[in-house]
């Protein structure tokens, strides 16, 4: 049996806040909720780990190049599925049929591409020696995931609440409708918004190489249930509280491991049955929105 740690538990927690954070701002922006954001994770993974295997690359390289590329691909697929949707009646519905369908494409053709075998990076890319602080000892991956993770975050919410562009997107997300009459480009907005969340999702699964061990084409299913566990805790539409509930996450899955670690893998589900039917806001109380 592990022994609890609160400060792994809140390293873990830090790097879920990353995981959930773009899933809940593509909710809170475009309002679908993006039932293949652990399958963009697992791009992102497989693109930081064939870039080490055979370029030599230490993951971090990959972070920009990759963004760029995920951008891209948000903001396309926002106009080629997005637009065609909200004209419809049950746009809800639709769209959560749309990202679940899209999921099995990608997670087909990641088989297709790299078969089914997890892949993991060995080598100590981010130091040899373990890091020791308040008298414990953890991987040097641990706490170099957890700071890319909050330098993340940071940048979103200096995105949010410090730019212009950013205010813009939180009119968006207030009203889609009232912030179309003033004259803001709803869909320009939603798409750039879109392509920070795969962004997001793809920094989140070159960590998860080392936060989680492997990654496999079907890890995507799980960590989105992980990752929208993460997003109702702080409060679903509600990015910055995406923080908060990835630390309860994180400080919850630590005591399951070390005290009920057969019940481990179960924790995203009870998490977020208990807190829709609790507290469906979030911890933080915000008022539920609609996908």
């Amino acid at each position: 049996m592990l022994e609890f740690s609160l400060l792994a538990g809140i390293l873990f927690g830090l790097f879920f806040g990353l995981v959930g954070l773009g899933l809940n701002l593509i909710f809170g922006v475009v309002r679908v909720v993006n039932l293949a954001h652990g399958d963009f994770m697992m791009l992102g993974a497989f693109g930081a780990f064939w870039a080490n295997k055979l370029l030599g690359w230490n993951p971090l390289v990959t972070v920009p190049i990759q963004g760029i590329a995920f951008v891209v691909a948000g903001v396309v697929l926002y106009y080629l599925l997005v637009p065609r949707l909200v004209v419809l009646r049950d746009f809800g519905m639709i769209s959560l049929v749309l990202f679940f369908g899209l999921s099995q494409v990608i997670e087909a053709l990641a088989v297709l591409a790299f078969g089914n075998d997890p892949r993991s990076i060995f080598l100590p890319v981010f130091g040899k020696e373990p890091v020791r602080f308040l008298g414990e000892t953890f991987p040097a991956a641990w706490p170099v995931s957890a700071l890319v993770s909050v330098v993340f975050m940071a940048a979103v919410y200096l995105y949010l609440y410090r730019t212009r562009v950013g205010a813009t997107t939180r009119a968006v997300m207030a009203s889609r409708e009232e912030a179309a009459a003033s004259g803001i480009n709803v869909d320009l907005v939603s798409a750039l918004a879109f392509g920070l969340g795969l962004l997001l999702a793809s920094v989140a699964g070159m960590l998860s190489l080392f936060m989680l061990g492997s990654v496999a084409p079907d890890f995507g299913s799980g960590i989105t249930v992980t990752a929208f566990a993460v997003a109702i805790l702080g409060g679903l539409g509600d990015p910055v509280g995406t923080v908060l509930g990835g630390l309860l996450y994180g400080i919850a899955l630590m005591m399951m491991q070390s005290y009920l670690p057969s019940w481990a893998n179960v924790l995203p589900y009870v998490l977020l049955v208990a807190t829709l039917l609790a507290r469906p806001g979030g911890i933080l109380g915000k008022e539920v929105r609609h996908a």
